[in-house]
């Protein structure tokens, strides 16, 4: 491990990149902290422990939401801007045809995407100030109906989510890994020994408390491993290239499809849309309408984050957007026509359509196994929280959501490969 920590230190190139991106990471912690002022924060600490939908929501603002800070929404529009111009990828051909035309193509709509971000954050900046005030038993903000009051703050959140989107963006262009990813895993990880400290300030007013704390503590561990090993796992496809071996023997090489080919995207997505109607329903509920004021208590019965149509729901997004994502970055037509032009072609399978076929059915059911797996882990800890908040000892804090499992282990793998990647190469540049 030391020797480890040693190569990457004497990697230039990788010190720095690293570096960087722990510098633009503290600077994200430092924003969560600077709190808008104004704010009753007591009120705002009620809100979100009596609030689990909302809770859900701070999972991808990294903890800011409770803070009220600068960068309250987080990453939620520019998560929210990417699902619409992906979208927009299938239904519109102008937008389809773009995302075939390579980098090119994708800085274009990256370009789209930011500026989208920018109205949504604002949109989304009124509805969450005006929720989190209808939520709170007091007053939050005083003067909230004055646009001199909500107006500033709504620029202030507005161009912390712009700020937060182009930190992630400088750590995916000169630091290591995605930025948008780490800025969430960062957020995730923050949380986690506020929800230890709790859980030990529970044990210790009642024994009893110690019991399911160790029980999550231990499902956690065991969930990372499964996480971990099918995150890693992959089918290899045998293709064989004529003529290209010693002597002019075929050459026998494999192409990976992993099980779990949308790492955390689905994940992300998914927990965007799945406190999207809960949300509305709360922002409802003081409305003067009566037909609003039913709707919005029939969404919160029946749609909370404890009922079975919140899990069946949040179950099958995960699922959906698997399917979606995949659908979007693996074009099998394209492998199969790439593995033709080199000269190759899979044993027992024609070249062309029927290797595209094939490599799009064997796609499709490594998504299915993957999707149902990842899906399974975002809604067990739900569920074991539901469980156990039944039983005699009582309920406890979930140490770490599903989807902030599938997402620490999905960054932490991928750093760990772009690690060794950036180190192959320093080691490769010495040679030469």
């Amino acid at each position: 491990m030391l020797k480890y920590l040693q190569q990457i230190w004497n990697s230039r190139d990788l010190r720095k990149k690293i570096l960087f991106t722990f510098g633009i990471i503290v600077t994200y912690r430092i924003l969560t902290q600077i709190i808008i002022p104004g704010v009753n924060l007591e009120a705002l600490n009620v809100i979100f422990s009596r609030n689990q939908l909302l809770g859900m929501f701070s999972l991808l603002t990294g903890g800011s939401a409770h803070n009220f800070s600068i960068v309250l929404m987080g990453l939620s529009p520019f998560i929210n801007a990417s699902i619409i111009i992906q979208l927009l990828t299938v239904i519109v051909p102008k937008f389809e045809g773009l995302s075939k035309e390579g980098q090119q193509g994708q800085r274009v709509l990256n370009g789209y995407t930011r500026w989208l971000t920018l109205p949504l954050a604002f949109i989304q900046s009124y509805g969450m100030i005006l929720l989190l005030n209808s939520q709170s038993p007091v007053t939050l903000i005083p003067n909230i109906s004055s646009p001199l009051v909500i107006l500033p703050i709504m620029l202030t959140i507005t161009a912390g989510a712009l700020l937060l989107m182009w930190m992630g963006e400088l750590i995916s262009e000169m630091g290591i890994g995605n930025g948008s990813s780490l800025i969430i895993f960062t957020g995730i990880i923050a949380n986690i020994p506020t929800v230890i400290g709790q859980s030990l300030a529970l044990s210790q007013q009642s024994s009893d408390k110690l019991i399911p704390f160790v029980i999550m503590l231990l499902v956690t561990l065991i969930l990372t491993v499964f996480v971990i090993l099918v995150t890693e796992a992959q089918r290899n496809v045998p293709i064989i290239y004529a003529g290209r071996g010693i002597r002019g023997r075929s050459d026998h090489s494999t192409m990976p499809i992993r099980i779990n080919q949308a790492g955390m995207v689905p994940i992300i997505f998914a927990v965007s849309l799945i406190t999207f109607p809960g949300i509305i329903a709360q922002f409802l509920q003081n409305a003067p309408q009566p037909w609003l004021k039913d709707a919005s208590s029939f969404i919160t019965t029946y749609f909370s984050s404890t009922s079975i149509a919140y899990l069946v729901a949040y179950f099958l997004l995960v699922i959906a957007f698997t399917f979606f994502y995949v659908a979007i970055t693996f074009n099998p037509e394209q492998v199969a026509e790439n593995i033709q032009k080199r000269g190759g072609y899979i044993p027992g399978i024609r070249p062309g359509k029927q290797t595209a076929d094939y490599l799009g059915k064997v796609s499709n059911h490594l998504n299915l196994f993957g999707g149902l797996f990842i899906a399974f882990i975002a809604v067990l800890p739900i569920l074991l929280q539901n469980i156990s908040s039944t039983l005699a000892f009582g309920s406890v804090p979930t140490l770490i959501t599903g989807a902030g499992l599938i997402i620490i282990v999905g960054v932490v793998l991928e750093l760990i490969r772009q690690v060794n990647a950036q180190l192959v190469m320093h080691d490769y540049n010495k040679l030469y």
